[in-house]
């Protein structure tokens, strides 16, 4: 089938890293996939998380590789609906500091001011400030805009600590990564989620889903994925981020304010 029978689509990334950077990694991999289901499919993300947030609001992606706060809200309204996830993989959340950093515990972080990404980056913010305020541990957050950009900042000595998660740890610069060590990692949950727009047709979802789920299977496709830290993509479904949903996390998007409630 050629490309361009059908139009072409939108594939926003949730910019947890530079966007060169992630250009450079998925790029590649929406190529491969164009090749794969015959319709192209371009890279989009944001300069900084919020304003994706505001582009998934609008509905602006066709498909969109999002956090999982993210999909529980975004299912909502405008309704994405998730099809795909990363294969045989939990999220968890992570407190760095530098390696040299005298702090071993996080009631260390008392009274201190700590980077995190985004207010709604689940993993790297939301979960690990509700389990610091679950412990009595009050900080100060602030925000930096991206994973790098936390890790970066916690290196040059800006901040004692940072959030993050172990995907963009593990593959951020080694000269970065080799200066931190993980302070605290949170419990694990059902990781982001590859959603579509629900005006896209469900037919083309599901032969996009099948090219996803089939790409490790080739060498190309496998050293595709495994430059994003994926072992494979395996089919996905709103149900399996009930997980996330029964946190009762009520984070409106505008504010940043957070509510762990159950």
């Amino acid at each position: 089938m050629k490309s361009d029978q059908i139009a072409p689509l939108t594939f926003g990334v949730v910019p947890q890293q530079a966007a060169s950077k992630l250009a450079r990694l998925w790029s590649p991999i929406l190529d491969d996939l164009g090749a794969r289901t015959g319709v192209r499919i371009g890279f989009r993300t944001a300069p900084d998380i919020p304003t994706f947030e505001r582009r998934l609001a609008a509905g602006d992606y066709d498909l969109a590789y999002m956090n999982p706060y993210h999909y529980t809200v975004f299912s909502k309204d405008p309704g994405y609906r998730a099809f795909a996830r990363q294969r045989d993989h939990r999220i968890r959340g992570l407190l760095v500091v530098r390696r040299d950093s005298p702090i071993r515990d996080i009631a260390d972080l008392a009274g201190k001011t700590v980077a995190f990404p985004a207010p709604a980056a689940f993993a790297a913010s939301v979960l690990p400030q509700a389990a610091l305020r679950q412990a009595g541990i009050d900080i100060e957050a602030h925000y930096v805009r991206s994973h790098d950009s936390v890790y970066r900042a916690v290196v040059q000595g800006l901040y004692p600590a940072g959030g993050g998660i172990e995907r963009t740890f593990q593959g951020t610069e080694p000269e970065v990564r080799d200066q931190l060590r993980v302070l605290w990692t949170t419990l694990d949950y059902t990781p982001h989620a590859i959603a579509a727009h629900p005006r896209i047709d469900p037919a083309l979802v599901a032969r996009i889903r099948d090219a996803m789920v089939a790409m490790a299977e080739t060498p190309l496709g496998a050293e595709l994925l495994e430059a994003i830290e994926f072992e494979g993509i395996e089919p996905g479904e709103d149900a399996d981020w009930d997980d996330v949903r029964a946190l009762g996390i009520d984070l409106p998007i505008e504010t940043g304010t957070i509510d762990t409630r159950r």
